[in-house]
């Protein structure tokens, strides 16, 4: 099983929620729309790759797509969580790609079956390295920037979330316990597109963090 080293802590890394559709304009280039509550979906454990690690492309889909985004360690677990306290609940941040295999995640929604092979395989779920909550006083009120190739792609100001990250906390408890080493993906910002083989991908977050990855 995957494991977080912070502030010489070590986290088992446990449920990996992902929200779907947390920023306005990626709404609309996917032909969707902000709804009254988060969406959610999972990705298991055996999708997470971490910093130093390769991305493998799956070989049963031909448009692999990153979506670049803020990503929550939780360090104190609980249920009901208020939202004026779930940021004492965040151990760390890091920064991600939720990947998703869009020619599959289309069929499946043409069928109407759940999207799980198209956003759970394996290597998934790009991690960079994690800060410690403490470096990131204000998690409503960041940029982050993806780039392939030293070329942006995307830019997030987490200012523009629909639901910031304590909402997010405090909503997911309400539905689901947590525990220390669960993740939360909280969406990703517009200008999501394929990755190819050779290309390499950038996290860039401020000072804090500056992650790399080759593509094969």
């Amino acid at each position: 099983m995957a494991t977080i080293n912070l502030d010489d802590q070590t986290y088992l890394i446990g449920n990996i929620f992902c929200v779907a559709r947390n920023y306005v304009a990626h709404a609309k280039e996917m032909g969707s729309r902000i709804l009254a509550e988060p969406v959610v979906f999972l990705k298991p454990t055996s999708a997470v790759l971490q910093e130093g690690q390769v991305i493998h492309l799956p070989s049963w889909s031909n448009d692999v797509h990153h979506e670049a985004e803020l990503v929550v360690l939780v360090g104190a677990g609980g249920k009901n969580i208020q939202v004026a306290d779930a940021l004492q609940h965040v151990a760390g941040y890091a920064l991600g790609l939720d990947l998703t295999a869009r020619d599959v995640q289309a069929e499946a929604k043409k069928a109407g079956m759940p999207w799980t092979l198209a956003k759970g395989f394996d290597g998934a779920a790009v991690l960079s390295r994690f800060v410690s909550a403490a470096a990131v006083p204000q998690p409503e009120a960041i940029s982050f920037d993806f780039y392939i190739d030293d070329e942006r792609r995307q830019h997030a100001e987490t200012r523009d979330m629909a639901f910031d990250v304590a909402t997010l906390i405090a909503w997911i408890s309400t539905r689901f316990t947590l525990h220390p080493g669960d993740l939360i993906y909280t969406g990703t910002p517009e200008g999501v597109g394929p990755i190819r083989a050779g290309e390499r991908l950038r996290l860039v977050l401020g000072d804090l963090i500056d992650s790399r990855f080759d593509v094969v």
